[in-house]
């Protein structure tokens, strides 16, 4: 079976290595997110001590790495000790920190050594000097898990969540959310040297009857749309966060959202969510005699138009543009519905500042 295995990265590969000074030096600069941001001769000290590490670390068999890197541990365990070449995905999991991005492309490279395929995703933000940034990287980070991890899952990959690593910040929030999205979680504790396997407990949040009494207010906020307190204040406190007088969603808030998305956006097209965007009726309609999944496509579009006008995002899945020669009815633009299948697009046009979505129908090209 083929294995996507998220893997958060510390800095203990480090300081497992490191003298008193060296290490001194780690604990004082972990948080900084660029070499520049640390003077020359301590910056010189720690670019030695990574060199140091990254000749025997590249060198070692599964002993000795498994001795010096504590998520290396935990995936050569995972593995049983015999690493051979498959098509498993390794998520290596990066603090926004040039310390935690430099240990991570040493585990990155020693699993490249043994041909497996790694990735470092270093997420803006996750470092512990701000919890309010922390916060709101950890409602990022939901947002990438939950667009990344099904489609692995859909694809037959066991998804494992290997904790053996990383800070305990970032431990704690991956084992609060990995009954969503793994399939297994494994630790290794310090005075053992086996993997504990916890398995995905069949347990199921009722988190949709407290998300479909606020979807618009959810949606919005998920959107970085602004909402009026006094419509927030029914919503339990633990799934919202406040910065600067602002209320977000808070990473739990996040998560149940993206759950809830699941079931909400198949069922039909929501509202739009700002003034912006408004839908014709034979829009409505089409929409209506939709399958499924070509419903929650739409409501995600939509997603993805709205941060459009807010943020000047097109991604690719988007698509959004002006109509070139022939036009549909008084439609001047388009947007991709979906490319698979009969591939759609979703066709409108502005009326002052607002973009009235017209109709679903075939590409012009």
């Amino acid at each position: 079976m083929m294995q996507y295995i998220l893997s958060p990265c510390g800095t203990s590969l480090l300081t497992n290595e490191a003298d008193k000074d060296e290490r001194s030096l780690v604990f004082k600069y972990a948080n900084k997110k660029h070499k520049e941001d640390i003077p020359d001769e301590d910056r010189a000290k720690l670019e030695s001590l990574i060199s140091k590490v990254s000749a025997p670390l590249q060198n070692a068999g599964n002993r000795k790495a498994m001795k010096m890197s504590a998520e290396l541990n935990g995936i050569i365990q995972i593995y049983s000790g015999r690493i051979e070449t498959s098509n498993d995905f390794h998520l290596l999991l990066s603090t926004d920190t040039w310390l935690g991005e430099e240990t991570a492309k040493l585990v990155k490279s020693w699993l490249q050594r043994h041909n497996l395929t790694a990735v470092i995703h270093r997420q803006t933000d996750l470092q512990t000097s701000e919890i309010s940034s922390f916060q709101l990287s950890l409602s990022e980070l939901i947002k990438k898990l939950s667009e990344e991890i099904p489609k692995y899952s859909r694809e037959g990959y066991k998804i494992i969540f290997n904790l053996t690593g990383g800070f305990k910040s970032v431990q704690g929030f991956l084992q609060s959310i990995a009954n969503f999205y793994a399939d297994e979680t494994v630790y290794i504790f310090e005075t053992s040297s086996e993997l504990l396997r916890i398995p995905r407990l069949p347990v199921k949040l009722d988190f949709i009857t407290i998300i479909e009494k606020y979807v618009d207010e959810f949606r919005k906020l998920s959107l970085g749309i602004e909402v009026d307190q006094s419509q927030l204040k029914s919503i339990p406190e633990t799934l919202l966060f406040e910065i600067d007088g602002q209320i977000t969603l808070s990473p739990w808030g996040e998560l149940i959202w993206e759950e809830a998305k699941k079931e909400l956006y198949i069922k039909k097209l929501l509202p739009s969510p700002i003034e912006k965007i408004k839908y014709t009726d034979n829009f409505v309609n089409a929409v209506s005699s939709l399958e499924k999944d070509r419903i929650d496509l739409i409501n995600r579009r939509i997603d993805q138009l709205v941060e459009y006008f807010i943020k000047g995002t097109n991604p690719r899945s988007l698509d959004f543009k002006q109509l070139k020669g022939k036009q549909i009815m008084s439609s001047t633009h388009e947007i991709d519905a979906w490319s698979d299948k009969d591939a759609k697009r979703i066709f409108g046009h502005f009326e002052d500042d607002v973009f009235i979505l017209d109709k679903i129908d075939k590409g012009l090209h």
